[in-house]
């Protein structure tokens, strides 16, 4: 039996024994347990598509070999052979879309994400450029219509942020956004520059899965807890209250602020949140860079420090040095045009899975 068939075959299996389980009145009663195979049942769908459409294919090939040893009729004969290249054509296309679909998911992909951005080198220009990719990052939550939600910020002098934390929900959202982490570069004339002259500006993008209470056991004993007074740009008070709240975990020295909302308690409860998320990304960036020291990996090394992305302003071009993409389409990329260049990347990760389980 052909392998691949071999290996959808066992998920068409599964896909119909959920099938039955999800009809039986005990698992309907048993609500977690329904949601989970519910989901499993839908994740399973595309195999069990492309397990019917292959089988197919290779049923049609051996009719058309079959065939061509028995059949004496020239016509008939040159039908068949057209059809056997076309078919073999097509298997092979299918061959690679299945090798895709195969690759594990890795569940962490499915989670929300916080978002951390904080200028870096480059002054005033380094807060404006991280404005300007908080804006790029919520136009393109609101194309996909995922829900986002500004969780703490520090206004620059002139504009932007020095540093904006916002958590995005909807589908499969790490598994899209993990590839924005690390060093983004802008190489361009700053509106306080008047000699016209380029100037090089960076800002650090973080991106974390949303950490459920089961991805990390969280000791509030471990977290000193401190509260002040929200305050906006040029120090000036939000409020008159200490709504505002700093965590610190004393055994890993992360430090956690929440201002943006107005109680107290739920600025707390979004900066445990995030502490959570942190400690949650520390464990996997750890576990990526075990990984990486065992192979030269292109992408999603955890490594936040790399430089991933340049945007020339002059030249009107964005490059990803990871894949060596460039594209010349930096004012629709800055308006949220993501999908070319996030696309690209999935196709260089999933490449290297590929790559790994052969």
């Amino acid at each position: 039996m052909d392998n691949l068939l071999q290996k959808l075959a066992a998920i068409n299996d599964r896909w119909k024994d959920i099938a039955q389980q999800i009809t039986d009145p005990s698992v309907i009663a048993d609500m977690q347990r329904y949601v989970k195979l519910n989901k499993e049942y839908k994740d399973l769908e595309p195999h069990t598509k492309a397990f019917a459409a292959y089988k197919l294919v290779l049923d049609n090939i051996r009719n058309s070999k079959a065939i061509l040893e028995s059949e004496e009729d020239p016509e008939f004969l040159e039908m068949a052979q057209t059809e056997l290249r076309e078919l073999e054509e097509k298997k092979d296309r299918m061959q690679e879309k299945i090798k895709l679909l195969l690759i594990p998911k890795d569940p962490t992909d499915q989670k929300n994400v916080i978002i951390e951005i904080r200028a870096g080198t480059g002054g005033d220009e380094a807060s404006i450029f991280a404005g300007d990719l908080f804006r790029m990052y919520t136009r393109y939550a609101e194309k996909h219509r995922w829900k986002l939600e500004i969780i703490n910020s520090n206004e620059g002098s002139s504009g932007g942020f020095k540093e904006i934390s916002f958590g995005v929900s909807g589908e499969d959202i790490f598994g899209t956004m993990k590839f924005e982490s690390g060093v983004h570069r802008v190489q361009r004339v700053p509106a306080t520059e008047s000699q016209g002259r380029v100037h090089t500006s960076a800002a650090t993008v973080a991106v974390l899965p949303e950490a459920d209470e089961v991805d990390v056991d969280l000791n509030m004993e471990d977290v000193k807890v401190d509260t002040f007074r929200a305050s906006g740009a040029g120090g000036q008070h939000v409020n008159k209250t200490e709504s505002a709240v700093r965590l610190t975990h004393l055994p890993s020295g992360m430090v956690v602020e929440c201002q943006d909302g107005r109680s107290q308690h739920k600025n707390k409860d979004k900066a445990i949140q995030v502490l959570r998320s942190r400690l949650y990304e520390a464990e996997l960036q750890k576990q990526q860079q075990e990984r990486a020291q065992q192979r030269r990996s292109q992408i999603s090394s955890g490594d936040r420090s790399a430089k991933v992305r340049t945007y020339n302003y002059p030249q009107g071009r964005v490059t990803d040095h990871r894949i060596n993409l460039t594209l010349y389409t930096l004012g629709s990329v800055m308006d949220g045009d993501l999908e070319d260049m996030l696309e690209a990347l999935k196709v260089a990760e999933n490449a290297e899975k590929l790559s790994e389980g052969q």
